[in-house]
């Protein structure tokens, strides 16, 4: 735990075999209701370090409040074991329905098998998925229980103690991921939008969706911000705010490039071009594990789509399967 800015304290929540290793928690400490931004997987190792960095400062659970930045089960996980009667949880309305429909529907989760359907008709292996929810740890940490939730829009503000954040949608990574932005004190709390040491998964799961499109607007829509300190969910605080952005820009660029000179030995579906990809990952692609794959493809995909809407691919159904070509 440390204090990163006055009152604001940062609490690295560990995710046990994960490969983002931790969660940063932040807590703003006020005399009147303190915040708690994003939490950890329901799981008891996120609980214990949250509970014990949570005494350290002597928060009463009674008497904060907590803000979700998106869904994901290591920011919403453990929102159930910190909310009290007293408790104001902000959240986004989009995100809202999917969480609720998510609970209602265990344990069959149908939202879960739509995606798994989803990657199978784009070439997804039938024995790779049943290997993805055989191992997906993650599916049982998340959330669990009602949720009393105070939405959250784009230009709605959180005041706490001498901080006034205010909400800035920022689609991509999730569909209705938040931001916080303190503009008197310069700092910008990034959820997942925005990260200094890696890139954001931004994955595509439903054909509604264009999230990497939605993404690079979400950049462009917060990068003349005047910031000085960027407070992300994974990794140290960093300060490069508009470096980072055209950092994040032109590796999304390079990736699409990258799948369209794929696409140059001809029409492949989407897991034969995710698996020619270049993923910073050490283990050849046929010994990735199944949760690795599962996201190489879903980001594929995205950019797929966002490639498709350009006009500068176009798909065939082959064998009830999607292929895409160069146009």
């Amino acid at each position: 735990m440390e204090e990163v800015l006055p009152n604001i304290y940062k609490i690295r929540v560990p995710l046990p075999q994960n490969p983002l290793g931790f969660i940063n928690s932040y807590v703003i400490k006020a005399k009147g209701r303190s915040l708690i931004i994003d939490t950890g997987m329901n799981q008891k190792e996120c609980e214990d370090a949250l509970h014990y960095g949570l005494n350290e400062l002597g928060i009463d659970l009674k008497k904060a409040d907590i803000f979700i930045t998106h869904f994901h089960e290591d920011h919403i996980g453990l929102v159930p074991s910190l909310a009290t009667d007293t408790s104001t949880i902000y959240f986004n309305k989009v995100e809202s329905d999917i969480v609720t429909q998510y609970i209602s529907e265990r344990p069959k989760s149908s939202w879960w098998e739509s995606r798994s359907d989803f990657l199978r008709m784009r070439g997804f292996p039938e024995e790779e998925l049943q290997r993805f929810v055989e191992s997906d740890r993650g599916r049982g940490y998340q959330v669990r229980g009602r949720l009393n939730l105070r939405i959250v829009k784009e230009g709605d503000t959180i005041s706490i103690g001498k901080y006034s954040f205010r909400c800035i949608e920022t689609p991509g990574h999730s569909p209705g991921h938040i931001c916080l932005y303190e503009p008197e004190k310069r700092i910008f709390i990034s959820g997942d939008h925005i990260l200094g040491e890696i890139t954001p998964i931004i994955p595509l799961y439903s054909e509604e969706m264009n999230p990497l499109k939605d993404y690079l607007a979400s950049l462009d829509k917060i990068q003349n911000l005047d910031v000085e300190y960027v407070l992300p969910a994974h990794g140290n605080t960093f300060g490069n705010f508009k470096g980072r952005i055209e950092e994040l820009k032109d590796h999304h660029q390079r990736r699409a490039n990258e799948a369209l000179t794929i696409l140059e030995k001809g029409g492949q579906n989407p897991f034969q071009i995710a698996s020619q990809m270049t993923w910073n990952i050490p283990e050849p692609w046929d010994q990735f594990p199944p949760s690795q794959k599962w996201f190489a493809c879903g980001e594929t995909l995205a950019h797929l789509k966002y490639l498709e809407e350009q006009g500068k691919i176009q798909r065939r159904i082959q064998k009830q399967k999607i292929l895409f070509l160069l146009k």
